[in-house]
Parts: C-alpha cells; sequence; structure tokens
C-alpha cells in the first residue's frame, strides 16, 4: 500500500543557493520606457503554445511576443542554461514543474515576486508551492500533468481488452493484447521516460529527495521505485510492451498503425498524440491511470510546467505580465483546454467544465470530468532536488543501457542515485544515502 508523502519544502535548503541567484540584474524594469512595442522572445513546446501566443498578440499590440520550440522539458531546460550563460537567452520560457529548482540555481529564473500580487489565489496550494521557493516566487504555473492512461478505445474493443484499473490488470491486458496482435503492443517502456517513472515510482510511494534543514536524503533505489523497475523489466523480457524510444518517426507510425495502443502519461498526452496521429482521433479516450493497489486513487504528477521570466528579460515587467495572462486568461485557458493540456489555474480547470472534449477524442463527453477527479487525487506536496537535470540525464542514459544490454532496470536506479549525490556533494550540498 503506497505510504502518505510527506515531503519537507525545498526552500530552506536552496536558500542559500538562491540568495545568490535572485538579485536583480539591471535590467530596464519599464516596459514603456521602449521606443515602440516590446518583442519579448517565448520559448516553449507543445501543441497549444501557438494559439496562445497567437491570441495574446492580437489583443496587445505594444507587447509582441515571438514564439520558438526549443525542444521539449529535457532539451529546452539544458539550451536555457546554456544560453543563459552566453546571454543570449529569450524573456520568457516554459520550465517543467521538476527542473525549476535547477533553473532557479543555475541563475535562469528570475525573482517575480514584485510582479506576483494576486497571483496564489488563482491556483490550488500545491501547483503554487511548485513555483515558490524560500518565500519567492519563480513562475506562473501554466498546466497541471496528473497522470492518466490514455488509451485506443477502438482497438481495445477491437480485441476485447477491458480498460485496466489496476497494474495487475494491465500486464494481464498486456498479454492478451500481444497474444491477439504479435504486431501490437499495449504500451511503450521509453527507457529515457524519466518523468513517467518518476510518476509510476511516486504513486507507488518513492520519494527520491527528501530534506531536513539543509541536509539532503537521495534514495532512488528504494523499495518501492525498485518495486516499479521490476514490474516493466517483467513486461520488457516478455516483450509485452514495446522497449524503445518514443515520438521517433518509427513510434509514431506504429501509434498511426493502432500497434501501440495506450500511453500512461500526463493529462497532456491527448495533444501530443493529436499531433502525431490525428487521423485516429475519434479512436481514442482517457481513463485514470492503474494502481498498484486496488481501490487506491493517488496518481503523480507527470509534467506539467511554468512560465518563467529568464534573468536575461530586457523588459521584466512585460514578460512577467505575459507570463500572469498566458497562465490565468480565459483565452489562454481556451487554447489548452482544446489541444488536451490541462490548466494549471483554478479558473481554467472550471472553464473545462464546459469545454468540448480535446480534439483526439471528440466522443468522450466525460472526459473533462474524469480528468477534475483524477486532478483531486494528484499526490501532493512533491518536492524535486536542485538538480533534476542531472537525475534525468543520469536516468535516461542507465535506463537506455540497461534495455540495450539486457541488465536488471533496477540497476539504473543506483546508477542514477550515484550520479545524483555525487553532483550535489560537488556542487556543496549535505547530501546522505539510504
Amino acid at each position: 500500500m503506497r505510504k502518505p508523502v510527506q515531503v519537507a519544502a525545498t526552500a530552506s535548503a536552496l536558500a542559500l543557493v538562491l540568495a545568490a541567484c535572485s538579485g536583480g540584474d539591471g535590467q530596464d524594469e519599464d516596459a514603456g520606457a521602449a521606443d515602440g512595442p516590446v518583442t519579448l522572445d517565448y520559448w516553449a513546446w507543445g501543441t497549444a503554445q501557438k494559439p496562445m501566443v497567437d491570441a495574446w498578440n492580437a489583443t496587445h499590440p505594444d507587447i509582441q511576443v515571438k514564439h520558438t520550440d526549443a525542444g521539449g522539458g529535457t532539451d529546452s531546460s539544458a539550451k536555457l542554461v546554456t544560453a543563459t550563460r552566453a546571454e543570449n537567452a529569450p524573456d520568457v520560457a516554459i520550465v517543467e514543474y521538476n527542473t525549476l529548482p535547477a533553473m532557479i540555481v543555475a541563475g535562469v529564473a528570475a525573482d517575480i515576486s514584485e510582479h506576483a500580487d494576486g497571483l496564489e489565489s488563482e491556483f490550488a496550494p500545491g501547483v503554487w508551492n511548485q513555483v515558490t521557493f524560500d518565500g519567492a516566487t519563480y513562475g506562473v504555473p501554466q498546466d497541471a500533468g496528473p497522470q492518466a492512461l490514455t488509451y485506443n478505445k477502438a482497438r481495445f474493443d477491437e480485441l476485447g481488452i477491458d480498460v485496466p484499473t489496476t497494474w495487475d490488470d494491465f500486464a494481464a491486458a498486456a498479454e492478451k493484447v500481444h497474444e491477439a496482435d504479435p504486431d501490437a503492443y499495449l504500451t511503450t517502456y521509453a527507457p529515457a521516460e524519466f518523468g513517467g517513472f518518476a510518476g509510476y515510482a511516486q504513486q507507488a510511494g518513492a520519494e527520491w529527495w527528501t530534506v531536513d534543514g539543509d541536509a539532503w536524503t537521495v534514495d532512488f533505489d528504494d523499495d518501492a521505485s525498485v518495486a516499479v523497475a521490476d514490474y516493466w523489466q517483467d513486461l520488457v523480457d516478455r516483450d509485452l510492451v514495446l522497449a524503445e524510444p518514443m515520438l521517433t518517426p518509427e513510434w509514431n507510425a506504429k501509434v498511426n498503425k493502432g500497434e501501440v495502443l495506450s500511453w500512461p502519461a500526463g493529462l497532456w498526452a491527448a495533444g501530443v498524440l493529436y499531433g502525431v496521429a490525428e487521423e485516429s482521433a475519434g479512436d481514442w479516450a482517457m481513463a485514470p491511470l492503474p494502481q498498484w493497489t486496488e481501490g487506491e486513487d493517488a496518481v503523480g504528477f507527470q509534467g506539467g510546467s511554468a512560465v518563467v521570466v529568464t534573468s536575461s528579460a530586457e523588459h521584466p515587467e512585460a514578460a512577467a505580465e505575459f507570463a500572469r495572462w498566458m497562465s490565468t486568461s480565459d483565452e489562454a485557458a481556451a487554447a489548452q483546454i482544446e489541444q488536451g493540456q490541462y490548466p494549471a489555474s483554478l479558473a481554467g480547470q472550471e472553464l473545462t467544465l464546459e469545454s468540448d472534449p480535446p480534439l483526439l477524442m471528440p466522443k468522450q463527453e466525460d472526459y473533462w470530468e474524469i480528468a477534475a477527479e483524477i486532478t483531486k487525487n494528484t499526490i501532493p506536496e512533491i518536492s524535486w532536488g536542485p538538480n533534476v537535470n542531472v537525475a534525468s540525464s543520469a536516468f535516461q542514459d542507465a535506463m537506455s543501457k540497461a534495455v540495450t544490454d539486457g541488465t536488471p532496470l533496477r540497476d539504473a536506479l543506483t546508477a542514477t542515485e550515484d550520479v545524483v549525490v555525487a553532483d550535489m556533494e560537488k556542487t556543496g550540498f549535505e547530501v546522505t544515502q539510504k
């Protein structure tokens, strides 16, 4: 049974580092000081971003935004650090919640507390806590990514597969799918999906980083995480899941052919799948994520992101205004909802209940009601360490090697922990391992 998660705030252990990162940089605080319209560079991925930016530009002639897709969460964060060091970072960017502490430590995300009046009340406490550290605000939550099961209902019906409610059911369904159609797999075990595995492990009770005062405990190979690794190990070994990277041309083709039948991932999965398999729209549906213990309903976050003003912004006030609008306006929320992204704001979440289902599953009239229920069951107060970027890279390397070499997936967790601890100690954190 999953134990309650009581994770201490990250703020105390980051405080000394943040003190060196959060000071002003002398940039122009007055957007009106520029001659003519202000132009902001905005880095963000996902199908919802372009319509959101287009809606902003149509109604804000004095502050125009240039949108660039700099890659997904891991790629974008790495590029942000490099661009900040080279002094050519964008003014505004999307950063996943789990990488925000690292972006603060790296000096990428600016303290926008002076522009955040009234924002806290727009969000549930657990979401707002993802962007606040040591009493300062470093971003505006844009979307929430509680995990769910997005599945090809047409193929499920064709093969006689019931929607699994437990992970044991999920394994049985994987076997049934592959027996019925040897070319088809229930899902993918993608070794590079750090966020996905983290969500499964959190659901099982894992706490990879905890902090007491200034002392960190790092525990990637705890019993819960090892049990999750062993679960996927069994499915990989029996060739019941597709063990390969996702969102490649090859993987996209298999999704389009109905050979990959589900994706346990954040609620944003509907938008991503629509982008790669638009012709299958109408075949898909969403259900709650399977549970490790029957009768429980907890789920972890996979992704979810905030709009941050970077320390490189020439017009931070204008940038903060844009960040606020992108995360709290009805116009932005409507664009998110259409693409299947679940808004982080309370108003945006209320708006979903009056909205059509995402483009991927236009027939599922109860989509947003199910999403709201899932969100209520999201594990609160999950804290991430100060070097999630290092952990993600180490996890991807170790898991990919394990899948390629046929070595135990559980060993990849230990290898990841070793890299994370060494990096934190090198940076100056006090770290213990269980």
